[in-house]
């Protein structure tokens, strides 16, 4: 079982049940709600203004020397992300990650630049599905996720499901977020960007358990379903997948439909198809927070 530890400041009780869009088990009961609503506190009082994204969230395989983090530390609590505006300036700068001086709870600041889209260099379509490589055996892959918001209070988490055949997790270990950065086999490893990317996945094909045949890159909405936000507050949202070692671009998907009714989003996949690992633009969503993803997948949440 997982412990999802969320960043709500109000409970949600019992009475609220109905509202909840979330599918419940036996696992998930009243009684654990105030768990799945109550996150890690950011480090705002922890970090200078100067401390950046990648000091506070250190990715193991990318060359970080920081000690890695357990997935109960406070270290792996997200920073807010900037909003953008609904025009954002094509010269603004791109947003740095790190938390703004003042940016403690119970005070505002000014909201930080939107963040620059990279260029995408070899994008597909909706639905379309792609072989990331067909001659040279790919050994890393990076999956790059970035967005903007025309909502302040839109919050959104990245996180991968790792998945068999079967379309479920082998374990509640192999759902890769904030709160668990690593898998069990040390193959996907989730980081923060600092800059040109929001947050980014890391995964290692020669090490990856080979009952995982697919893992599914999700966009959620923290907070979504009390404060009623929604995907249609969300805008150039995009993955790239990237050669790790040749820091090329494989393939990159910007999303193009922006549901009122969503609040995650599954973006995109990869998954292995006789042999070859391929790429699906999916671009759909559902009406579930964090914890309704993980019971749809097999994760089982628990306080």
């Amino acid at each position: 079982m997982i412990n999802i530890a969320m960043r709500s400041q109000g409970a949600i009780d019992s009475s609220s049940l109905p509202s909840i869009n979330i599918v419940t088990y036996d696992v998930v009961q009243a009684q654990t709600l105030d768990s799945l609503n109550t996150r890690q506190e950011r480090l705002r009082s922890q970090t200078s203004p100067n401390t950046s994204s990648s000091q506070l969230h250190p990715c193991p395989h990318d060359g970080s020397t920081g000690p890695r983090t357990h997935p109960d530390h406070p270290a792996t609590s997200r920073q807010p992300l900037p909003p953008a505006p609904a025009n954002p300036r094509p010269d603004a700068p791109a947003a740095s990650g790190h938390v703004p001086s003042g940016s403690v709870s119970g005070q505002t600041h000014s909201d930080p630049a939107p963040m620059l889209l990279p260029i995408l260099q070899h994008p597909v379509q909706k639905g379309q599905k792609i072989v990331l490589s067909s001659q040279t055996p790919l050994r890393t892959l990076k999956a790059c996720l970035g967005w903007n918001t025309t909502n302040s209070q839109c919050d959104v988490d990245v996180s991968a499901f790792l998945l068999d055949g079967a379309g479920k997790v082998p374990g509640d270990d192999w759902f890769i977020f904030y709160g668990q950065t690593e898998s069990p086999d040390h193959s996907t490893v989730f980081c923060q960007e600092s800059s040109q990317d929001r947050e980014s996945i890391t995964i290692h094909l020669n090490q990856l358990n080979p009952s995982v045949k697919k893992i599914v890159f999700v966009l959620t909405i923290h907070e979504a379903l009390e404060k009623k936000l929604h995907f249609g507050m969300l805008q150039d949202a995009y993955i790239r997948i990237l050669n790790a070692d040749s820091k090329e671009e494989a393939v990159s998907f910007k999303m193009t439909d922006y549901y009122t009714n969503v609040i995650s989003m599954m973006i995109g996949e990869i998954y292995n198809h006789n042999g070859f690992w391929k790429f699906n633009a999916i671009g759909n969503g559902v009406a579930k927070d964090l914890s309704g993803l993980c019971e749809l997948y097999g994760v089982q949440v628990s306080d």
